[in-house]
C-alpha cells in the first residue's frame, strides 16, 4: 500500500532517501513535516512544545533514514519516531520543571483554571507513559494514542504480535494504576 501525504508518494520517497538522494531526502521532510507535527500534536497539548517535537522527529528522520528498510511503511516508522520525541520532549519539560522548581514541589496536576480538559487528559496521560518500560509505553502509545493495528506495531517493532498485546496490555494496567492515584489525592 502506498501511503500518499498530500498527493506525494512518501513511500517512494522514503526509498530514495534511504539510498542517499539528498534531493528525495528534503522532498521527504516536506512532506512528512504535517503528518509529523500533527501526531506530536496528539501528545502535547502545547503548539510550541509539539513543533519541538516535530523538529526533533524530523531531524531522527534524517539521520536515520538509511536505517529505514521499509519492514513497515514509512508512515508508520513516522509515527513511532513522532510518538517517542514527543514523549521525550514532554519529560525533558518536566526536568527543566523540575530544576527550575528545585526545592520547591511541582504541582500534582495542572491548573484547571489554565488549562483544558484535553489538556490535562494529555498530560496525565504522557505521566502515566513516562512511569512504564519504554517497550510498554512505545507500545501502547502506538496503539492507543495513534491507533496503529496490532500487525502494523508487530512489524515496526519486529516481534510477534502476541507480545505486542501482552506489551499493551500490561501498559494499560501500569496506566490505569498510576492514573487511579491521581483520583485518589
Amino acid at each position: 500500500m502506498v501511503v500518499d501525504l498530500d498527493g506525494i508518494d512518501v513511500e517512494a520517497l522514503a526509498r530514495l532517501a534511504s539510498v542517499g538522494d539528498p534531493v528525495a531526502l528534503d522532498a521527504l521532510l516536506v512532506a512528512a513535516r504535517p503528518e509529523a507535527l500533527r501526531v506530536c500534536g496528539r501528545f502535547l497539548p502545547n503548539r510550541e512544545d509539539a513543533e519541538e517535537a516535530c523538529q526533533d522527529t524530523l531531524w531522527a528522520v534524517a539521520r536515520g533514514i538509511t536505517e529505514f528498510h521499509g519492514r513497515s511503511t514509512f508512515r508508520t516508522w513516522l509515527h513511532s519516531l513522532a510518538a517517542n520525541r514527543a514523549r521525550s520532549t514532554f519529560q525533558g519539560i518536566r526536568r527543566r520543571h523540575d530544576g527550575v522548581a528545585a526545592g520547591t514541589s511541582p504541582p500534582d496536576r495542572p491548573d484547571p483554571r489554565r488549562t483544558s480538559v484535553v489538556a490535562a487528559t494529555r498530560l496525565d496521560l504522557l505521566d502515566a507513559l513516562d512511569g512504564l518500560p519504554a517497550d510498554h509505553a512505545e507500545a501502547a502509545a502506538l496503539r492507543d494514542v495513534l491507533g496503529m493495528s496490532y500487525g502494523d506495531i508487530a512489524a515496526l517493532l519486529d516481534i510477534p504480535e502476541g507480545t505486542v498485546k501482552s506489551r499493551i496490555h500490561e501498559a494499560r494496567r501500569g496506566m490505569r494504576r498510576h492514573l487511579d492515584g491521581y483520583q485518589s489525592r
